[in-house]
């Protein structure tokens, strides 16, 4: 299990750890925290890649960028290390993993080829959670980075990302999928009759031209699945390393602080830890030193005074509506980020944001520019 932080809380994490991954509800800026993690890692020295398995352009769109492909792409920038980013794309990661796999460069295009292949690779259930961890592999052993930000997708279905590689050594060991193997391996073809009276049935069924495709399918993959059972293992092991560390986004709203204690929860039944916590769109709290002497009714003043103890008794609110999670996530760091006038689409957006995460962690949200 992940041990608590020890050295300077956040900060800590992109100085230290290989791998981050954030995760929370949708909505509460997970992508930009995420860009802010590997834009700090960059800013701090180190070679720094952030990865989102969303399709939609928000990280780019952040980064400034026109667009983001399934390989990293460098961005420039005033800082002393390096910020890349990349954009999943499961169905290319899935085909490369194939080639890797495959004993032949035949084998691996008769998978490619096959209709089952090309129609299941993008739209098969876990297929881009399995894909997101694979690429997290690779970047992890060939990329290069001394930091590795993963932009999960919301919380739900990062469970699925976090479960991928036991999910896919499961299927693996199914009897359906050896049963299908069967009738291509010589010292099992004696067992091959109840498999051939099965496939009729199905042919039956649902036509001949499809289940011929599918035991092609899965008979392409015959010798490979040790190799796809052993990089599964190696990925969950990757995940319970104490360089890898898990941070929790979440915003100040009720239905999102539900969630992520959910989440917090779940990780720790995997024997997982949250090593940090992120608020994000906080409205500040403007703290005072003492009561403010009386001002004329109906005066500009007045009207001031009344807006700052508005804001003030908003900042409590919200301070309570995660005050249970910040204890459930305890000893772990917590910084909140103050709501902002401005959406992030560009770096100096970014950094504003990484200067709030990595300032103010622990203490209440500063002032800032309000929405």
């Amino acid at each position: 299990m992940s041990g608590p932080v020890h050295m300077s809380g956040i900060a800590e994490l992109v100085e230290q750890r290989s791998i981050v991954v954030c995760c929370g509800s949708g909505g509460v800026g997970k992508t930009t925290i995420s860009a802010a993690f590997a834009l700090e890692g960059a800013r701090r020295g180190r070679r720094a890649c952030v990865v989102t398995i969303d399709p939609a352009r928000r990280l780019a769109d952040a980064l400034g960028l026109s667009d983001l492909t399934n390989s990293a792409k460098r961005i420039d920038g005033p800082w002393a290390g390096e910020l890349w980013a990349l954009m999943l794309d499961s169905k290319g990661t899935f085909d490369d993993l194939v080639r890797r796999y495959a004993p032949s460069p035949e084998q691996a295009e008769g998978i490619l080829a096959n209709r089952i292949y090309r129609n299941l690779s993008g739209a098969l259930s876990g297929t881009q959670e399995y894909m997101a961890m694979e690429k997290l592999y690779e970047l992890a052993h060939d990329g290069g980075f001394d930091l590795i930000v993963v932009d999960t997708p919301p919380t739900r279905n990062a469970l699925d990302f976090l479960d991928a590689p036991r999910r896919l050594t499961r299927f693996l060991g199914h009897r359906l999928f050896r049963m299908l193997l069967m009738p291509t391996r010589a010292y099992l073809r004696a067992l091959s009759v109840a498999t051939q009276a099965l496939l009729r049935t199905l042919s039956n069924v649902a036509g001949t031209e499809i289940v011929q495709d599918a035991v092609a399918f899965f008979q392409a993959f015959d010798g490979m699945e040790e190799g796809f059972r052993v990089r599964a293992d190696h990925m969950r092991d990757l995940l319970a390393r104490p360089t890898t560390a898990f941070v929790l986004v979440t915003s100040p709203r009720s239905d999102t602080v539900e969630e992520a204690g959910w989440f917090a929860d779940r990780l720790k039944e995997s024997k997982l830890a949250v090593e940090a916590l992120v608020v994000n769109r906080v409205h500040p709290a403007f703290p005072t030193t003492g009561p403010f002497p009386p001002v004329p009714v109906g005066s500009a003043l007045a009207a001031l005074v009344d807006n700052l103890h508005s804001y003030q008794s908003v900042n409590a609110r919200e301070e309570s509506a995660y005050a249970e999670l910040v204890a459930q996530v305890a000893p772990s760091p917590v910084a909140r980020v103050p709501l902002l006038d401005i959406d992030v689409h560009d770096i100096d957006g970014l950094a504003l944001i990484a200067d709030h995460v990595f300032d103010s962690e622990g203490g209440p949200a500063r002032g800032s520019r309000l929405a």
